[in-house]
């Protein structure tokens, strides 16, 4: 699990466990103190904001990546080596780390109510911001999918033409973490972009039950991706076994991965 691509998966996996953490956070604050404290109320919005950024930048770490292993199928291991991947995930989470600071820095409406949006502490005019912004990220990632798409409908066809092991190996390999893509890209799209279009036309005057119905799937998410790669990564399975009963059942693959599983 030392590849690259295991670093975005577990940074991805990070970024859903302090969005947990976060949300608990947040309930804490907002429903058991008694007066809520400012600083308190803030910093939860901080660690929610920072969880979410993280998690949205993960799963685009890991859609860019899955693009370059097979747009640069050569020189993929060369040039995304662990250390330049190490470097880009930190430079991701510093960022996300900024966008959580931002209501401690000024993006709140602690001091004038009118102005809060659905996503208190924040006002309306940030919220559509980062609202705006994450269905551009959501557009990039689905132009990058469709490009994966047209690479992976080539490859199928070299191997139609080849009819060699190897090739059919890959090939598996590729529709795997094809099908996989789809179902962690879909899983986000439905979770996610009801409550990002809601943030835009909303504002703190709507009913809570809407905006709790909504949120609901989208925090959800935080929990759907780690089991899609649980059950769908033959390599994760092996050390959650190796973890859990010190032993790998007969029934795995010894066929080795690819640069193009995901």
């Amino acid at each position: 699990l030392r590849a690259p691509m295991f670093l975005l998966i577990g940074s991805l996996a990070l970024a859903d466990l302090l969005a947990g953490l976060g949300l608990v956070a947040n309930f804490a604050v907002r429903y058991l103190l008694r007066p809520p404290s400012e600083a308190a109320e803030l910093a939860a919005a901080g660690l929610l904001l920072a969880a979410f950024s993280a998690s949205v930048c993960s799963l685009l770490a890991i859609t860019v990546d899955r693009y370059l292993s097979l747009y640069n199928a050569l020189t993929y291991h060369s040039e995304r080596t662990l250390g330049f991947t190490c470097a880009m995930v930190l430079l991701m989470w510093l960022l996300c780390l900024g966008v959580g600071l931002l209501p401690l820095l000024g993006w709140n409406c602690l001091r004038d109510q009118s102005s809060c949006s659905i996503l208190r502490p924040v006002t309306k005019d940030n919220a559509a911001v980062l609202a705006v912004t994450f269905l551009l990220l959501f557009a990039l990632m689905m132009q990058l999918y469709l490009q994966i798409c047209k690479i992976a409908f080539r490859h199928a066809q070299q191997i139609a033409v080849q009819h060699q092991f190897i090739a059919t190996a890959q090939a598996t390999s590729t529709r795997k973490g094809l099908s996989t893509l789809s179902l962690i890209l879909g899983t986000f799209a439905l979770c996610w972009i009801p409550f990002a279009i809601y943030s835009l036309v909303a504002d703190s005057s709507y009913p809570a039950v809407y905006t709790y119905s909504l949120a609901l799937p989208a925090t959800c998410n935080s929990l759907i991706n780690p089991i899609i790669y649980a059950f769908r990564n033959p390599d994760i399975q092996k050390s959650l076994w190796l973890a859990c009963c010190g032993c790998i059942p007969s029934t795995f693959s010894s066929r080795p991965r690819t640069s193009s599983d995901v």
